[in-house]
This record gives structure tokens, sequence and C-alpha cells, in this order.
């Protein structure tokens, strides 16, 4: 056991982390995570779902026909900050002197392709004019320009994108304004995630940037309401300090700072589940903040969604009729548990172990009740263009069970060419696009801190003030946060995934506006 002061323990009461979390998460350190264990990868027709036009437009009318019924809520993750978007042109600012080298001469000396296509593509972004109508000192060369142009974006004292959250940054230009991802969303919404005139939306955001979305929302609402005649419901969260994991030295005792304290660090996306626990809805849309789109491609993200959202209801009806059976009827026959073992394997991929009909009733009523009763996540799945990050897969876990996962590189033994190949294999990238039903057949909402693989985390090397340690992450959201829900993969089209990781990606087609709205 780790031995804490009275200081250390009054941390931990602030943060609201219990002793006992803090000692099992150092018992995770000196264990260490194991890998995952592919045994391989999802495809059409083995994982992932693929639908026919006319099953899309089934779909699309079964959500349709029930949507103004059931209430809908629409998660975004939203508190990353923009800094990593902006790297290129930080170091930029750093290196570069526009009076005693030309930009030319610069992009030679660094190869700095990025920074080529940033400054060629310079007045197709969507903040060109907010930043050109700033800058008051007259360039006498593109270099100059360029970096006149740069320093009015980052620039503490002026537009300090690099501070800004990736939400409240310009993405898309109209005749008549810059519409920021925030904005984007609301106007989704209104698409899909709507009953009858309201849409219900939630963020998780940085407590710094609070007033800054509600000065976004107060700023857009109006437009974006008499646009799409919908009335918006906005709410906000941050995560939570409880979720902060204890960093460790390099000999897996707690790592103290200067002042003696212990050092705490954020969870990661994991920590959401939490935020996402405390949401109530009939379904729950998950779509990452930079993940938006321009007019053009609304529609077909609509379907998709709608799509999405329809293979939920119709299986979850499906599994209610059945989980309620199984809580009613006490003699039910083998033909009966039967059908319902098929439905969960063919329905909702769940996978049974070898000895299962061997089994006498009454086991095996625990173990369907047990299979049926969790929350249910319908996922899209784009088709793998070389895109780095997640994609859908079969695993084993320590307890034998085979079931569909989202799994990172990070959480695959490199190292192990077998897995390797099956890493490689992968046909699809997880979007995040997830549509969500979080209740049992009864209404009563699940509590999904019971669904979380703790053995999905992330262990990371870090340092600190010159010294080593070692830093927690939690099981992502859509990782082992999820891991004992009941999956359904389905593919959609890459058009639904348009993330924006460098301010360069604002140039590609998917967010440069043709029309205007």
């Amino acid at each position: 056991m780790i031995q804490l002061s009275g200081k250390d323990l009054e941390q931990l009461d602030s943060k609201g982390i219990t002793k006992e979390i803090v000692q099992n998460q150092i018992e995770t350190f000196k264990e260490g995570i194991p890998f995952v264990q592919l045994e391989r990868a999802a495809v059409i027709g083995d994982g992932i779902s693929k639908f026919s036009e006319d099953e899309q437009a089934r779909l699309i009318h079964q959500f349709e026909e029930t949507h103004n019924a059931i209430s809908l809520l629409k998660f975004v993750p939203a508190s990353g900050a923009a800094s990593r978007m902006f790297k290129a042109l930080f170091n930029f600012l750093d290196s570069y002197d526009p009076d005693n080298e030309s930009l030319e001469d610069y992009l030679e000396r660094t190869k700095d392709s990025g920074l080529r296509k940033f400054s060629e593509g310079l007045s197709d972004f969507p903040f060109y004019g907010l930043v050109q109508n700033r800058i008051t000192e007259i360039a006498s060369t593109k270099g100059k320009e360029v970096y006149l142009f740069v320093k009015e974006m980052m620039s503490e004292n002026t537009l300090n994108y690099g501070f800004y959250p990736k939400g409240l940054l310009p993405f898309h230009n109209y005749k008549d304004h810059v519409a920021t991802p925030f904005e984007e969303h609301l106007t989704e919404a209104a698409n899909y995630a709507k009953t009858e005139h309201n849409a219900n939306l939630h963020f998780t955001i940085s407590p710094q940037h609070e007033e800054m979305f509600k000065k976004e929302f107060n700023s857009v609402k109006e437009r974006v309401s008499a646009r799409t005649n919908t009335f918006f419901q906005v709410g906000y969260s941050f995560q939570k300090p409880s979720t902060d994991t204890i960093a460790v030295d390099m000999e897996n005792g707690p790592f103290r700072n200067n002042d003696g304290s212990l050092l705490f660090r954020p969870g990661g996306h994991g920590a959401l589940i939490e935020n996402l626990n405390e949401q109530d809805a009939d379904i729950i849309f998950i779509k990452n903040i930079d993940n938006v789109v321009v007019p053009e491609a609304l529609e077909e993200v609509s379907n998709s969604k709608k799509t999405l959202a329809g293979v939920l209801l119709e299986v979850q009806q499906k599994a209610f009729e059945y989980a309620r059976l199984l809580d009613e009827d006490d003699h039910l026959e083998s033909e009966k548990l039967s059908e319902i073992q098929r439905f969960l394997t063919n329905g909702l991929n769940v996978r049974f172990s070898d000895n299962f009909s061997s089994l006498g009733i009454t086991e095996q009523v625990k173990i369907l009740k047990d299979k049926i009763n969790r929350p249910i996540r319908v996922c899209g799945m784009v088709k793998n263009e070389g895109e780095p990050g997640g994609g859908p897969f079969w695993i084993r876990d320590r307890h034998d069970t085979v079931s569909l996962q989202i799994v990172e590189s990070a959480q695959v033994d490199m190292n192990n060419s077998d897995q390797v190949a099956i890493f490689k294999n992968s046909t699809h990238f997880n979007p995040v696009d997830l549509v969500c039903g979080i209740r049992d057949y009864r209404g009563t909402k699940y509590n999904l801190l019971n669904f979380i693989d703790p053995k999905q985390g992330f262990i990371t090397s870090k340092t600190k003030e010159g010294r080593e340690l070692k830093a927690l992450e939690l099981p992502g959201l859509w990782n082992g946060a999820m891991a004992f829900w009941n999956t359904i993969f389905v593919e959609v089209p890459l058009s639904t995934f348009n993330p924006v990781k460098t301010v360069n990606d604002l140039l590609k087609p998917s967010h440069q506006v043709s029309t205007t709205r």
C-alpha cells in the first residue's frame, strides 16, 4: 500500500479521488496494461454491415416515423484546443526572419511542405478576409506577407487562434458570415437530431472556454434557428477532476511536484464517459467537434446518421422484446432460448462460448440476460484511406470472450508480426460516428460506468521539469470505455468524415463552400 500524508489526502479530497482509486492506478502501473489480442479485422459480412439504397431508405423511414416520439441528443466532445492545428505556423514564427531570408529560401531550407501549401492557399482560408483586414503594415515581399498574416493569426495580443478551442475557429466562409464548427453542429442537429422543432446538444469543453462558447451561441442561434426552423437547447460540461490519473516515477511510486504535491494528469477522452453517463435520451448521437461539413454534403451526412439511428431502433426493439420475455417468463423452452441466442449473435454481434448449448436452461437464461441487457452502439465506419487511428476488429479478451471493438494502434503489440498483419488488414477506419441507445426495455438508463474495461487504458512516458514519469490514460471513450456495450458496425460514406487536424485541412474541397445559403 502507498503511504499518503495528510496533505496528500486533502489533495485527493479536493479532486474527488479516493485513496483506493489511486492505489488501483498504481497497481495498474506496476502490472502494466496488456496489449489487445486481435482475432481478425472486422470486414463487410463479418462484423461490418453494408446496406443497399433500398435498405437505407427503409431504415431512414423507420427513424423519421419514430423520431418525433422519442428524445434525441447530440453529444460533441469539444474540449480540444486548436494549438495542434497550428504547430507548423508556430514553428514558422519562431524560425523565420522575413527581413533576412526569402520565403522560398526558407521553404527550401526547412522542406516544410505544409507551410508551402499554406502560403499558396492563403486566400482560400475561411479566415483570410478577417486576418487581412487587421494587418496594417505593408508587406514588401511574399515572405513578409505570409509572416504578417501568421503573426496576426497566432500572436497572443492579436487573434490568438492558438489559444482558441477548435470548435470556435472560422471553418467555412459563406457570403454573409464565417461559420465555426460549433455553428455547423447546430445546423447538422437540426437535420437529424431534433424532435418536432427542438434540438438538444451537449458539448464537453474546457472551463476556460465556457464563456467563449456561450458568447458564440448567443451570436449564432437566431441565424441558425431562422434558417432551420429549430429551437436549440445547448448544455456544457467539463472533464471532471475526479477522472484525473496519478503520475508515477520510473519505480512506480507517486510522482511529486517540486512543492511536494502529487502530480495528477487529465485522463484523456475516456474520462468523458462520466459526462456521457450524466446525459439521458432515447438516442444519443456522438461526433467530434472538428468533423463538420459544408451544405453540399449535409443531406448525405444526415441520411447516414438517420440510417444508423434506424438500425439502432430496429435492433433495440427486438432486444427489448427478448429482454422482457427473459424477465417475465420463467419457463422458456430451449427453442426460444436458441432464438434469442441467434438474435444476439446475428443482430448484436455477441459471441458465446462453445459449451453454451450444453449448459442447463437456468444458466443459459442467466447468460442471455447478461448479454442482452446492455447499452447498444451503432458505429459508422468509413473505408480506410490511410488515415492514422483506430479501426474495427474482433478481439479476444482476458476472459477468452470474443467481441467487436474499436482498437487504436497503441493498443496493439507492434513487435508481434501476426498482430501487425491483422491490424494492417483492416479495411475500415473509425471516424467517431456513433449512435447510442443507453436505456433498457423499461426505459431505465444504464449506468455506463458498469460497462468499462479498465484494462484497455494506456500507459505513456512523459517528462516534468526534466524528470521522467509515467502517465495513465483512461480507456478511450469509444474504445475501452464502451468495451462491454453491444456493438454494431455499419459502413458509411467517406463524405461523412471531414476532420480538421491541421490548418491545411481547411483547404480540402469538403471545407470549401461553393454555394451560399
